[in-house]
């Protein structure tokens, strides 16, 4: 699509709409001549170059790349009018819009009646899934996996309720063992789930789990920030397609957060809570004497934390489900796309003389570590950091991403390591555009020569 094009019609759009109310004049106090924007625009746009190429794939790092020209238009056109989804009072379309947005999400992941909302990031959504779980069970705590991401330890601090990690298996999945030795002291009122961790991409077995949590009376909350759309892929045909079992789950859970502004193509900050019961909307309830007084219907300030939102966000997510729904044959052909990167790269470095799969993807991210001599984690992670630095300046650069592996970690992986450090950095690459597809063998063929010319490097005697 064009986007020039597209964006002229929104502001010609929008001014039609604004031309109703009539005509008026703009203060004198905000009005800035062409020349003095222009001015200050160039030194704005030559400040942004100072960012790397996330919308190209030789970018192959975090968890980055652009929304979806679908995405752009929908958020600039709402925010000409700027509307707040607060209230009904400040946002009455992009209110709809987001309860029928929220409304598809529930769908796909299986809810039969769900209470949720839009958040400006999935640390507010999970925040939210544990304030609830925290009112549902007070004086008991929260598990979650040592690989989970770092907000559900640091939300529990925030809402005065004890985190207790748990350890992972071989494959970085919550370990049921060790969870349900921990759920036999009573001390535990929620289990966190985590389908597609942020490091590795492992999938916590959701099925499997869920009959524990049921023994135990404990809640269970899906952490799918990240991994949450890979659903889509759940018993799939071709190599894309996903063991179904942790994925279905998820619509017997009590409560899930995924980001839209990861592989929904949307721009950040737009997350999502869920959660299957709606009556849980008691323990957000509450009045304000100056906003919820235009409609009768529940605003969604009143089952949320958070309390200005921008109504852009979801307007970009509707308009972007319009036009690829997250359904297997919208937005599952975009994820199956990263998902064939991964296994293609996966096969190539396997077969590679000069790097080493860390563990074998479950989703789009690609964990591996260049060979090295002697075979120590010490050696790993220094040429993995060079590796990293060297891509990135190279003139034809490719961007990647370290991990920090532990000791016990590395060793459970590649026991044939030594290991004589706390832990090493890995190389990490995320796959989360579609065009990475078709750039698998470019990237590979790159790190193979960067990991080379440091093992060349390395052994050149010192003059």
């Amino acid at each position: 699509m064009d986007l020039q094009r597209w964006l002229g019609r929104a502001t010609h759009a929008i001014q039609d709409w604004a031309d109703t109310f009539g005509p008026y004049q703009p203060h004198p106090s905000v009005l800035v001549d062409d020349d003095r924007f222009g001015a200050v625009f160039e030194e704005f746009t030559g400040r942004l170059k100072d960012n790397y190429p996330f919308f190209h794939p030789h970018y192959a790092g975090q968890m980055l790349k652009p929304p979806h020209p679908a995405a752009v238009v929908g958020y600039l056109t709402a925010m000409l009018i700027n509307p707040n989804n607060h209230a009904l009072d400040g946002g009455p379309a992009t209110a709809r819009m987001e309860r029928e947005a929220v409304a598809q999400l529930a769908t796909m992941f299986g809810f039969d009646t769900h209470l949720g909302h839009l958040t400006t990031s999935g640390t507010i959504a999970n925040l939210e899934a544990l304030f609830v779980a925290r009112e549902l069970h007070p004086g008991r705590g929260v598990a979650y996996s040592e690989d989970a991401h770092y907000t559900h330890g640091r939300m529990c601090g925030v809402l005065g309720i004890k985190g207790h990690p748990v350890r992972t298996d071989s494959r970085g999945r919550i370990d049921l063992d060790a969870l349900e030795e921990l759920l036999r002291t009573g001390d535990v009122g929620t289990v966190v789930l985590t389908t597609g961790t942020t490091g590795l991409g492992a999938v916590d077995p959701v099925d499997h789990a869920l009959p524990l949590a049921e023994r135990y009376g404990v809640r269970v909350h899906v952490d799918a920030a990240y991994g949450g759309f890979f659903t889509l892929l759940a018993g799939a045909d071709g190599p894309e397609g996903l063991p179904p079992g942790p994925w279905r789950a998820i619509a017997r859970c009590d409560s899930v957060v995924v980001d839209p502004h990861k592989h929904g193509l949307q721009p950040y900050g737009c997350g999502a809570v869920l959660f299957r019961d709606p009556e849980v909307g008691r323990f957000y309830l509450h009045d304000s004497p100056y906003t919820y007084f235009t409609s009768a219907e529940l605003h969604l300030g009143e089952i949320s934390l958070e309390c200005s939102r921008a109504g852009a966000s979801a307007a970009a997510l509707w308009l972007t489900f319009q036009l690829l729904a997250p359904t297997p044959e919208g937005l599952g052909r975009v994820l199956g796309a990263g998902r064939r990167a991964a296994l293609q790269w996966a096969d190539l470095i396997t077969a590679s003389d000069v790097l080493e799969l860390y563990q074998r993807p479950e989703l789009d991210i690609l964990s591996y570590f260049p060979v090295v001599e002697p075979a120590t984690l010490t050696g790993i992670d220094t040429t993995s950091a060079r590796i990293l630095a060297n891509g990135m300046s190279s003139p034809d650069p490719v961007f990647l991403s370290t991990l920090k592996a532990g000791r016990a970690a590395f060793t459970a992986r590649h026991p044939k390591i030594t290991a004589d450090a706390e832990g090493a950095r890995i190389l990490r690459s995320v796959l989360m555009k579609p065009e990475s597809e078709h750039y698998v063998e470019h990237l590979h063929a790159r790190v193979e020569q960067l990991a080379d010319d440091v093992r060349v490097a390395e052994a050149r005697p010192c003059l």
